[in-house]
């Protein structure tokens, strides 16, 4: 006994009309928050661009050679 189908899309996969208007109400506020979230993200995202563009790096030391291990430097001159 297969239990009847039940679902808001027709059979070519395509909302029906009740779906759209259980979606309706919906739709708006859904936007809305998605693009809050967007936006909040992007502001983040620039904030940090413009902070680390700031930055001029001079309190890191950057060595002259940089050290090579000393296994590597043995089998080199063997």
């Amino acid at each position: 006994m297969a239990l009847p189908r039940s679902t808001y899309y027709d059979a070519r996969n395509r909302q029906t009309p009740a779906l759209i208007r259980a979606r309706r109400p919906y739709l708006v506020k859904n936007a809305v928050t998605g693009l809050a979230i967007t936006g909040f993200a992007v502001a983040i995202y620039a904030y940090t661009i413009h902070v680390i563009g700031q930055d001029d790096f001079e309190d890191v030391k950057v060595p002259d050679v940089p050290a090579k291990p000393a296994a590597f430097t043995e089998t080199v001159k063997k």
